[in-house]
């Protein structure tokens, strides 16, 4: 696979990633089509694994979706604006500091924009512990899931 292939499996990824943010948009669908091109034009035994474990991954998260909350953003009083800035500090701290920051970033994020937004600490913080409850939880599960894709991805093509 060339250069230009990878980058364009990683825009792929990348659009996906912020697909999870956007209310009907198939992100998990989008990351896992964009793994399944690569193994399919990098035939290795690591490319197979990776999108083998992206495949039951992915699964288990769709099979574990009835069990959290639904999205109720509406509920919250918070604008979904919240949710994209609590997704894109999500993003952003994954790969910052791997695995562990892509939770303190959708959190830190989430908290950080309700702060702003209701001018207090008090007020941020009761804020984001509503969102967290009703929308939020299920959203990082699913952006977490396509992280840790993402994360696979992109450690077998730079060390494999």
């Amino acid at each position: 696979m060339d250069v230009w292939q990878l980058v364009l499996v990683g825009l792929v990824l990348l659009l996906g990633l912020f697909g999870v943010l956007v209310p009907g948009v198939p992100g998990q669908a989008i990351v896992w089509a964009a793994v399944l091109w690569w193994a399919l034009t990098s035939p290795t035994r690591l490319a197979w694994s990776v999108l083998i474990g992206a495949t039951a991954l992915l699964l288990l998260n769709q099979a574990l979706r009835p069990l959290l909350p639904t999205r109720r953003t509406r509920s919250t009083g918070a604008p979904r604006r919240t949710l994209l800035v609590g997704g894109i500090a999500g993003i952003v701290g994954f790969f910052v500091v791997p695995v562990l920051g892509g939770i303190l970033g959708f959190v830190g994020g989430i908290y950080g924009a309700e702060r702003v937004r209701l001018g207090s600490h008090r007020d941020g913080r009761a804020s984001a512990r509503t969102v967290m409850r009703t929308a939020g939880c299920p959203l990082l599960v699913e952006l977490f899931a396509c992280l840790l894709v993402v994360g696979a991805w992109l450690s077998a093509v730079i060390w494999g």
